[in-house]
């Protein structure tokens, strides 16, 4: 072996290491995963599913969208599936499980997930300067003299500086290699400096299919075929139109003058990677399962073809890109949405969820939606053969309506053993306060936050004035494997009591809170919106 394919080995074996051997668990600080609580799960989420089915057709007849198909994903696998309308007008060929329609920006995430396989490979960073592997963009004039280098990072995250170019972008997916290479050398404008802001950029997805390609060695459709879709079983999905057996392909209409007016096939070309992808609502759920099956982290073996920690990477925010609460007047709520760009993903919080994932996308004669619930396990994906078919209202509606059966609930933080343990000493600490035991559990921080006399004579005045006898009640309820709150029911009124554990072997008690509450009052944190 010559010496760079010697290094170029050992960068592979260091980036696999963590998924072949991983870290170590301590054994008192490790906790099992969090999980559902609820064993009727599945069967009260399925409850939903004729009303969303009427819902969706409704949707389809009022917004005019020739054909649809959509399905309901349920801890990794289709447990739902709806069709309605025509793939074809002119032959009334109606939609089913195979029709394949054109998914646009929603393609994103797949280059995002080409880009991780290669990182975790050892084969390129996320940090490296793009014109490493795009010699075309080394001759980029930049907006500031103080700018950095475009990274991969800013492109995966669209904040490479680059202008918005939706509109421009979507008459792309033809161009071939030469003349994107051509686009490259000839200048790209900046909008803003590279890493300073969220601006949605399609070009800068074109780039990082070039990337693949030029690492990997093989075409990106090729590479994207072999290494992801067909491994995961994704054997209707393509990037080429024409690949597609014509009893299966959707047509794509626009609405002129209240009349349907088709929309010519793109072919696949450079700028594939950024929205040239076609596929099923089978195929497409199962890409969802596969990033639903990301969460919680747990020890169990890696399915592939992409590790579930650059799984979750990817649907953790990366830039940020801003934040909007509207007041529902009808309602007397206000609706939130907060959050920014992972990896070819969007993920926003709102008063309801903590974590939305989502992308759409929207092309000449199409529109689809895929949106789900990390922390719930639950994702809708949808597709329509209408110019950008905007699907936002109807999956919120969908969603809403799973969240009325009482099944749409998230899985539970499972506490380590040693919480469960400080549990259980803070506890006997409350009810009778011992110097032993107090010192036992307590990390070297907490008596110089405040004094040990000043927190005894503090708790043994609150629990006389709750009329002592106090005992735990409930579960204890935690945040994570090594924060939690719980309730002690005593004789005149309720405590709660909240700990956080310090990072330390052994861990001990960091910080404690005792507070009185009324009987019935919720234990759990306030909610985001209130």
């Amino acid at each position: 072996m010559t010496t760079r394919s010697i290094l170029v080995a050992l960068c592979a074996a260091l980036a696999l290491a963590p998924s072949a051997i991983g870290a170590q668990p301590s054994g008192s600080s490790a906790a099992p995963p969090a999980a559902f609580t609820n064993p009727r799960r599945l069967q009260q989420l399925s409850a939903a599913f004729p009303a969303i089915d009427s819902m969706m057709r409704e949707f389809a007849s009022r917004s005019r969208v020739p054909g649809i198909a959509y399905g309901i994903v349920v801890d990794g696998r289709l447990a739902h599936v709806g069709t309605a309308g025509y793939r074809e007008l002119s032959s009334r060929s109606p939609v089913d499980t195979s029709t394949v329609f054109r998914i646009a920006s929603m393609s994103k995430s797949f280059a995002a997930a080409a880009i991780l396989q290669l990182r975790d490979e050892g084969r390129l960073s996320l940090d490296d300067p793009a014109e490493r592997y795009v010699p075309e963009l080394a001759s980029l004039r930049y907006p500031t003299r103080d700018a950095p280098k475009i990274t991969i990072r800013h492109l995966l995250t669209h904040s490479a500086g680059f202008p918005e170019d939706n509109p421009w972008g979507d008459q792309q997916l033809a161009a071939t290699n030469d003349e994107m290479s051509a686009m490259m050398r000839g200048g790209i404008p900046f909008s803003t400096a590279p890493g300073t802001s969220y601006e949605y950029s399609n070009f800068g997805f074109a780039i990082l299919g070039r990337i693949v390609a030029n690492v990997s060695g093989m075409p990106y459709s090729r590479y994207v075929t072999e290494r992801v879709l067909r491994p995961l079983g994704m054997n209707s999905t393509t990037l080429e139109a024409s690949a597609v057996p014509p009893a299966r392909l959707a047509h794509g209409y626009r609405l002129r003058d209240g009349e349907w007016i088709e929309e010519p096939q793109l072919p696949d070309g450079a700028f594939g990677p950024m929205g040239g992808m076609l596929t099923s609502v089978s195929d497409l759920s199962r890409w969802v399962g596969m990033m639903l099956d990301a969460w919680p982290p747990r020890d169990d073996d890696e399915p592939g073809p992409v590790r579930r920690a650059s799984l979750r990477e990817m649907q953790q925010v990366g830039r940020y890109s801003g934040a909007s609460v509207v007041r529902d007047t009808a309602a007397g709520t206000n609706a939130l949405s907060a959050g920014g760009y992972g990896y070819g993903l969007g993920i926003r919080q709102t008063c309801l969820f903590r974590t939305v994932v989502s992308h759409s996308g929207g092309l000449p004669g199409f529109g689809s939606l895929m949106r789900w619930l990390p922390e719930h396990g639950v994702g809708i994906v949808a597709m329509g053969n209408l110019t950008y078919t905007g699907w936002g209202g109807a999956t919120d509606q969908a969603l809403a309506m799973l969240a009325r059966t009482g099944g749409l609930e998230p899985r539970v933080p499972q506490p380590a053993p040693v919480l469960l343990q400080r549990q259980e000493q803070v506890s006997r600490l409350v009810s009778r306060w011992s110097e032993p035991l107090a010192d036992s559990l307590a990390a070297m921080n907490l008596y110089l936050d405040e004094p040990r006399d000043r927190r005894r004579v503090a708790m043994d005045r609150l629990v006389r004035e709750v009329g002592g006898e106090c005992r735990n009640e409930g579960t204890l309820l935690a945040e994570n494997a090594l924060r939690g709150s719980w309730r002690m029911r005593c004789r005149d009124a309720d405590l709660r009591v909240s700990i956080t554990l310090a990072p330390t072997e052994p861990a001990k008690v960091q910080y404690l809170d005792v507070r009185r509450i009324a009987r019935g009052e919720d234990v759990a944190p306030a909610a985001v919106c209130r």
